[in-house]
């Protein structure tokens, strides 16, 4: 399918690896010039050069941290102007709500909804002003369903949705659309790392801890990163301007609810 966004420009955040990384590859082979982000230079470096080794599109690399406002206004300053905004950014580290500072609650609150809502009063109005626009929130499951340890990025991540239910509607007429993905398990470097942690902690192979996270999901696998791309590639897509202020669950079946 011809997604009639080529030569369109996208800013995706976090995508050096990851989710974020596989929706700057699905945008790409749509034709879409492309601003990648992340903290490491060389890795982010290396992702930029696969995807420039790939598809005949402009990719631009932005070294910095999102939840500063330093590293949002490099973003904005290579491209001002984007058609496409991906906000995506790491969650804070597992830890029990009583275990919580102040500081804390502060960082994953200005990670994970400060930062993207700040990304979106940058670029929306000149979405609107040129007929066209895809915003897409990389949320996730946890906002559906909650995970033991996960209460902070849960919070902050429900906070964005509810946040952007509102401008959502707003600016619907202009051709501009505003909506969330919730990936569910995906086979990425964050739960490679994360089985590595619950194996030394329980004493059990990282092959067992993934059988095991792998039996909750009906679909009896991990999602791959390129499924989640081309979804986000979609909702980006000139055929996706009645799709908006929506959550979209991609998780095999794992959050179990009819809505």
């Amino acid at each position: 399918m011809d997604l009639g966004i080529k030569g369109r420009k996208a800013i995706v955040c976090a995508s050096s690896k990851g989710l974020g990384r596989a929706c700057a590859f699905a945008l790409a082979e749509a034709g879409v010039d492309v601003v990648l982000n992340g903290r490491n230079a060389d890795v982010l470096h290396a992702t930029a050069e696969a995807l420039r080794a790939t598809y005949p599109v402009n990719v631009t690399e932005v070294v910095g941290d999102l939840s500063t406002a330093e590293g949002r206004a490099a973003l904005l300053a290579a491209c001002p102007n984007p058609d496409i905004l991906i906000n995506n950014n790491g969650g804070p580290p597992p830890k029990g709500f009583r275990q919580m500072s102040h500081d804390d609650l502060i960082a994953g609150v200005e990670a994970n909804m400060i930062a993207p809502i700040s990304l979106m009063q940058a670029v929306l109005d000149g979405m609107v002003a040129r007929g066209f626009g895809r915003i897409i929130n990389i949320t996730s499951s946890s906002v559906k369903a909650p995970i033991a340890g996960l209460d902070l990025s849960s919070g902050a991540r429900a906070g964005l949705t509810a946040f952007l239910a509102g401008p959502a509607r707003e600016v619907a007429k202009h051709n501009v659309t505003i909506n969330s993905i919730m990936p569910g398990a995906f086979d990425t470097d964050r739960l490679v790392g994360a089985a590595k942690a619950q194996s030394a902690l329980r004493g059990v192979s990282v092959e067992a801890i993934r059988a095991e996270r792998e039996a909750t999901i009906p679909a009896a696998r991990y999602g791959r990163p390129e499924e989640f791309g081309a979804l986000a590639a979609f909702l980006a897509s000139a055929h996706a301007g009645y799709i908006t202020g929506q959550s979209l669950l991609i998780d095999g079946g794992a959050v179990r609810t009819a809505f």
